[in-house]
């Protein structure tokens, strides 16, 4: 089941049911590719019309931010629970540590790459590790690696590089990629590779990441985290008034 918001729609899923998806897109042998949405690519998607549109054509888009679930509860369409992009990620490699599925990663910088790497074979050790490649190429080097992926008969492909890069190379080269799950995962390399840290799980629940994002990384992330988030609430409050107006309409024909 789906949920529209802020012209959005948004799988209602549950984390076991969106890690069961993904397992079915496996075997099926079926292309699955995964979106996440949270409060600034909500914001970014109304700014950016070619990062919306590469959202928007994933196969599951998934409530990565507390401020999304928030805002559809107070909008009357509340989703389940959150699916964290980095979440997820960690769960595939659960699920696939059991099953022994095939992993590809790119994105970050060799040297997160490699940690990445180990943090896996460490954690994972019968996830295969199909291979990977650093975030960090040009245009004319795309086709390469996308074939380098194909090559690797990956069963999943994560992949760490910013938006809206991210989006479009996993909308441009899906079909020459053939890999059954293909899931962005932001900067959850950067994560579990020890370089971020994540936010405890109180911040978490408190849907207050960003502010500890924010406090490791101030002179980078202050600008950004003040605009996307003043323009979240905007558009919240937008949704909100439109919402309310169809029965203060009713009420004051009866009236």
């Amino acid at each position: 089941m789906r949920i529209n918001l802020f012209g959005i729609p948004i799988d209602n899923y549950s984390m076991s049911q969106a890690v069961e998806r993904v397992s079915s897109a496996i075997q099926s042998r079926d292309q699955l590719h995964v979106g996440v949405v949270n409060a600034a690519k909500v914001v970014n998607m109304h700014r950016n019309p070619e990062l919306a549109q590469d959202v928007l054509s994933s196969d599951m888009v998934l409530a990565d931010g507390a401020s999304v679930v928030w805002a559809s509860k107070l909008l009357g369409s509340p989703l389940t629970e959150r699916v964290a992009g980095i979440d997820l990620m960690l769960e595939i490699l659960e699920k696939g540590n059991l099953l022994g599925w095939r992993v590809y990663f790119l994105g970050a910088t060799e040297e997160i790459s490699e940690k990445v790497e180990r943090f896996v074979k460490e954690n994972y050790p019968h996830v295969v590790i199909a291979g990977r490649r650093n975030g960090y190429f040009t245009a004319e080097e795309e086709e390469s690696i996308a074939d380098s992926i194909g090559e690797s008969k990956a069963d999943v492909l994560f992949v760490a590089i910013t938006s809206p890069k991210k989006e479009k190379f996993m909308a441009d080269w899906a079909k020459i990629m053939n890999v059954p799950v293909v899931h962005g995962v932001g900067g959850s390399f950067d994560v579990v590779a020890g370089k971020v840290k994540r936010a405890p799980v109180l911040w978490q629940k408190l849907g207050l990441e960003w502010m500890y994002r924010l406090l490791q990384e101030p002179g980078r992330l202050w600008r950004r985290y003040l605009v996307t988030n003043s323009l979240f609430c905007w558009y919240l409050l937008i949704a909100i008034v439109k919402r309310l107006l169809p029965t203060s309409s009713a009420q004051s024909k009866e009236s």
